[in-house]
């Protein structure tokens, strides 16, 4: 139960230590949108929309001035698209992003996800109309999300996929070349995604999901980092219990809007995902919480033992606190929305090598990272298997959501604004991997996922 204390310390994180709730995701199933005429479901897809999410922004609203605590982002995700669109013989799936576009601009939210695909195991013809749609349906639209997931522990990683999406990565960075290629920072190919998941690109409603629920996604890297000035030279031990103890209080102010939310709104309550996103402000980063334990840059030797140690006591404390922790829940990495994360790239301390140890005990994987715009398809399809073996490996959700940022070149910025932040581009190796992409076809997936 919520007490006087717990009351006050979290007052107190609100007001100077950058906490909030980062984003509340109604889920929506569409699957009874279908129909074989695609304008039909697109009008059907805004209505169920519109319908079910009316109500969504005004009880945020209400819940922040009541208790006085911002909730940065309203969102909607849907079921993967794929599998509503594909009733229809039509192979553009674009006319329903546009439906879903309108929806959440009349919703007044501020992302929809869900124009996905999971193909994890092989390409339905939906699944393949709507990954050869995503280039124009993120170029016509704002605020749609897009995600593919092409690989799994127990069904291991479509590499057909893994080289489609290269392709579609690059086609969708040339279709919003005015933007900053702004697209990809729309665009995540997942291994391991899960269905509850609040924070975008990735989320959608997954088909396990109920007819509709409230996921609540809460980020406190700020908080962390302020607790963990008062550990200064402590032993490690100490550091996880502080960290621990500090989880636990910011999933608890979670648990209660999402609990309000999902009253008000009269929808389950799902998920609250206790993930540290981070966003360009200073004093909201995990880099420099890393750094607050002994580092004197991010990225340099020991970066990834202490982030296994952040992410681990995140979710230790989480869990304790709520009987619902779901989605991702640890700490993310995403170069572009992380301020230390920023000065370490620019420094050429933190690399994209480096980055990619670090996903091995992160939560998600390499996220927000600006590559320059020349890459070519197959480097960024190798980038991507890379990425799937390490989730597919160590059962755990990976992602990539690269921006090829067309006429950009290492040392250059592209700046998105908002949360989505400024990505120093990166550089990548200029080896080819095409020969590898060729290939296509499976990689198995590994012994240990026969647990039956």
């Amino acid at each position: 139960m919520l007490n006087t204390y717990d009351i006050l310390q979290t007052i107190d994180m609100l007001d100077n230590q950058h906490l909030d709730i980062r984003t509340v995701t109604m889920g929506i199933n569409l699957l009874d949108c279908a129909h074989p005429h695609i304008d039909t479901c697109a009008r059907r897809v805004y209505d169920k929309i519109c319908r079910q999410a009316e109500k969504l922004l005004p009880v945020a609203q209400g819940i922040e001035e009541e208790l006085g605590i911002p909730i940065v982002n309203k969102r909607i995700s849907v079921t993967p698209i794929a599998m509503v669109a594909q009733a229809s013989d039509e192979t553009d799936y674009t006319p329903i992003a546009k439906a879903m576009d309108r929806a959440a601009a009349t919703c007044g939210v501020d992302f929809i996800g869900g124009f996905s695909a999971l193909v994890q195991k092989g390409l339905t013809k939906g699944d393949r109309r709507l990954i050869d749609s995503i280039p124009q349906a993120l170029a016509e639209t704002k605020l749609v999300c897009a995600s593919v997931n092409v690989g799994s522990t127990k069904a291991g990683i479509n590499m057909d996929a893994v080289a489609a999406m290269g392709k579609i990565v690059k086609q969708t960075a040339q279709a919003t070349a005015q933007q900053g290629s702004i697209g990809c920072a729309k665009l995540v190919v997942f291994c391991n995604a899960v269905e509850d998941n609040p924070f975008m690109a990735g989320a959608f409603h997954g088909p396990g999901e109920p007819e509709c629920a409230i996921n609540v996604g809460v980020s406190g890297p700020g908080v962390v980092y302020h607790a963990l000035q008062e550990a200064k030279g402590k032993p490690f031990d100490e550091v996880a219990e502080i960290i621990k103890k500090t989880a636990f209080r910011i999933t608890r102010m979670g648990q209660l809007v999402a609990r309000l939310a999902a009253s008000r709104l009269d929808v389950p309550f799902g998920v609250v995902d206790l993930s540290l996103a981070p966003t360009p402000a200073v004093g909201d980063s995990v880099a420099r919480i890393l750094e607050e334990m002994g580092l004197s840059v991010c990225g340099t030797h020991g970066t990834t033992a202490a982030l296994a140690l952040l992410n681990d006591a995140v979710k230790k404390g989480g869990l304790m606190a709520s009987g619902r922790v779901g989605g991702l829940s640890g700490a993310f990495i995403p170069v572009s929305e992380d301020e230390g994360m920023i000065a370490a790239a620019r420094s050429g301390v933190l690399t994209l090598d480096k980055l990619e140890a670090m996903t091995c005990v992160c939560s998600v994987g390499l996220d927000m990272i600006a590559v320059p715009g020349d890459t070519p398809a197959e480097t960024i399809s190798a980038i991507i298997a890379d990425e799937a073996a390490i989730g597919m490996v160590n059962n755990k959700t990976t992602a990539v959501r690269l921006i090829p940022a067309v006429g950009c070149q290492v040392g250059d910025t592209v700046d998105f604004g908002g949360l989505l932040g400024a990505a120093p581009v990166m550089p990548v190796h200029q080896e080819s991997a095409a020969d590898f992409i060729a290939r296509g076809g499976h990689i198995p997936a590994p012994l240990h996922s026969l647990k039956n």
